[in-house]
């Protein structure tokens, strides 16, 4: 029976569930065998960062429905073990329905950053700026009036090649939490210079905690009650899964007494 060679057994050794492990590829060769060897060293990358990717995935998943299951559970309890009214059933009818749709607004927002850190590449597309703006910030005009909030733009007219499925609900993650959070009036800019397309999204409001700020696009991350009520934890991290996605990134700072979110990412201008 024939014998394995030494690479052979190395590359079976690897098919085994582990980390950091990687064939020794000579680094002063360029053959066919050496290019085969860093082939699959660039496979084991890929494997080992879903790997990464599906852990963290059922971490956070795990970590952040246990309180709403908790929740629905004890209503749920309440409701079945003794006689209601039936205003009664229908306020636990109505708090169900809020922690259902906690759910899925939790669920939907872990498999977007999910696919986003799993994306090769993305589906660009040229679109007026203008129109992109007006896209993402239209869903909030209404609920800017009826809380007597100013809401302007500020937007450059020119043609941008950007993934608008992204782009467009980060934009809006961003209008929503200045108003949800913030004060006084929300401006929106959107500038394209050097090929670098530059948009903020500011407040009037107290702004973030100092201590939140370094932390302010991990996962989950939360300031104190006024800024993060009803909010899942997630809206920042997904708003720089966007930026990253694009080879850009994404910052928080106070400036100008409010809040400032800014993205920023290489953008070539089309004509």
């Amino acid at each position: 029976m024939a014998v394995p060679s030494v690479p052979a057994r190395r590359a079976a050794d690897r098919s085994r569930p582990a980390q950091n492990l990687r064939l020794d590829v000579p680094a002063d060769r360029d053959d066919e065998i050496t290019r085969l060897g860093h082939t699959l060293n660039r496979m084991l990358d890929r494997l080992e960062a879903s790997a990464v990717r599906e852990r963290r995935f059922v971490a956070d998943a795990s970590h952040e429905l246990r309180t709403p299951l908790s929740l629905l559970r004890a209503e749920v309890d309440v409701a079945l073990h003794r006689p209601r009214s039936a205003e009664e059933l229908n306020q636990t009818l109505r708090s169900v329905d809020a922690e259902v749709q906690r759910l899925i607004g939790l669920s939907n927002a872990l498999l977007d950053l999910e696919e986003l850190g799993s994306t090769d590449h993305l589906t660009r597309a040229p679109v007026r700026l203008p129109d992109l703006i007006e896209t993402a910030v239209a869903p909030h005009l209404r609920g800017a009036e009826r809380s007597g909030r100013a809401l302007t733009t500020d937007t450059a007219d020119t043609t941008v090649d950007v993934d608008t499925r992204w782009l467009i609900p980060a934009i809006g993650n961003l209008v929503g939490n200045a108003l949800r959070h913030g004060r006084g009036a929300v401006r929106l800019t959107a500038t394209v210079e050097e090929g670098r397309l530059r948009l903020c999204v500011g407040d009037e409001g107290p702004g973030f905690p100092p201590e939140f700020l370094p932390r302010a696009f991990d996962r989950f991350a939360r300031a104190e009650a006024s800024r993060t009520s009803g909010g899942s934890g997630l809206g920042l991290a997904f708003v720089q899964a966007v930026a990253t996605a694009h080879g850009g990134e994404a910052r928080a700072e106070n400036a100008g007494g409010g809040a400032t979110v800014t993205l920023e990412m290489p953008c070539r201008s089309v004509p």
